[in-house]
């Protein structure tokens, strides 16, 4: 059998012993003592067989994590623990984000070591996916508020920041407008998704959904007919989603401004709700009714995130006079600009292809970015807890 090469680089003498004499006991592992970054990537840039990289980041941080950057991004082929002697929440994000499968502090404990070990050596691809899938629905109970344009825009911006796969799903049955928003023609649409629901792997997904240019967005249409729309069932719509986390990263849902069943099924399998509204009272007004249903459907405040669309700072009712009101923080604010947002929708591309630079396009990029690194560091948090802990008891 043919061992994995495992370069160990670390500057703490007692910290390379241990690794060594852990290492050990896998007979699948041969250990290589490096003496630098260049040293590790010269012997990694030469092999192409399964290899790992142990990297203590106690010392020389910066450098170590421009490497494992380097590496995860060049050579799939090599999987990357990370260790440190102060870990924190935005260390442990950062690696992880860089590449690195697992994390682990210093001084070393053995069973916490050879988990992380067997976890990496015998990782699961669809099992990691579906893990880390979030579903963001963007809902409002008024039409006209502007949720499919934030959808839309959102799910785009997802896709530029994390490279990742991004499913945009439009559940406006009767009204769907996502594909006008971005001259889509599909081929397929949600009701034959149903149709073939057992039939579904990734290959089927990323062949069968309408993928945006060139981008990793890909979207799932509303029914082209009234009636197709009657016969979808709310068990079908949670069977769709668990269906669609083995293949993507996020999944933005634009939900009809209504409470029938299949909309509820979607906000229930949701992770956030991006609730929008704008600064008037009688939208202020929807909203409460709105928060107070979800309060009976068990929705909580960390699920549920106020957006207030068309904001402008002279506006009459201010950012504080929406939370009074609602009793809810204002989550994010989109700014009003209502040329570059009608421009973009009569042109059926997104508002950063109109120009990237006007303020409701950085606002929709600033969003997902804000997003993305707080579900990420959520996650890596809820991973993380017993480090985390540890290393604020050492404080």
């Amino acid at each position: 059998m043919q061992k994995i090469q495992t370069y160990i680089l670390s500057e703490e003498f007692s910290t390379v012993e241990v690794l060594k004499l852990y290492c050990s006991e896998f007979e699948s592992l041969e250990t290589v003592i490096c003496s630098s970054c260049e040293d590790v990537y010269t012997k990694i840039t030469s092999n192409n067989d399964k290899q790992l990289f142990i990297a203590d980041l106690s010392e020389n941080k910066s450098q170590k994590t421009d490497l494992i950057s380097k590496i995860a991004s060049n050579y799939s082929n090599c999987k990357i623990l990370a260790l440190s002697d102060n870990p924190s929440v935005n260390l442990i994000v950062e690696v992880m984000r860089l590449g690195a499968r697992e994390f682990l502090p210093v001084p070393i404990i053995k069973d916490e070591f050879i988990e992380s070990l067997n976890k990496i050596l015998c990782e699961n691809e669809e099992e990691k996916k579906k893990n880390k899938c979030k579903i963001i629905s963007v809902f409002s109970n008024k039409g006209g508020i502007g949720k499919t344009s934030l959808a839309t825009n959102l799910a785009l911006e997802f896709a530029k920041i994390t490279k990742e796969n991004i499913a945009l799903i439009d559940l406006n049955f009767q009204t769907g407008d996502i594909t006008t928003f971005l001259d889509l023609k599909p081929s397929f649409n949600i009701s034959y998704m149903l149709e073939n629901i057992d039939k579904i792997n990734e290959t089927f997904l990323l062949s069968t959904l309408e993928r945006y240019k060139r981008t990793s967005l890909y979207v799932l249409a509303d029914p082209p007919y009234f009636k197709q729309a009657d016969t979808i069932k709310p068990a079908q719509i949670t069977k769709l989603f668990n269906t669609l986390k083995d293949t993507f990263s996020y999944i933005v849902v634009d939900v009809e401004a209504s409470f029938d069943g299949k909309n509820i099924a979607a906000l229930d399998n949701s992770d956030i709700i991006l609730l929008v509204t704008v600064a008037n009272l009688p939208a202020l007004r929807n909203t409460q009714r709105c928060l107070e249903l979800f309060e009976k459907l068990g929705y909580g405040k960390e699920k549920t995130k106020i957006v207030v669309n068309r904001y402008m700072e002279n506006d009459e009712i201010k950012e504080e006079d929406v939370q009074k009101v609602l009793s809810r923080d204002v989550y994010w604010k989109v700014p009003n600009n209502y040329f570059a947002i009608m421009s973009a929708i009569n042109k059926g591309i997104p508002v950063s292809e109109i120009n990237t630079s006007t303020n409701v396009a950085q606002s929709y990029r600033e969003l997902a970015k804000y997003m993305s690194d707080n579900l990420y560091k959520i996650n890596m948090e809820e991973r993380f807890d017993s480090i985390l802990n540890i290393n604020g008891e050492n404080k």
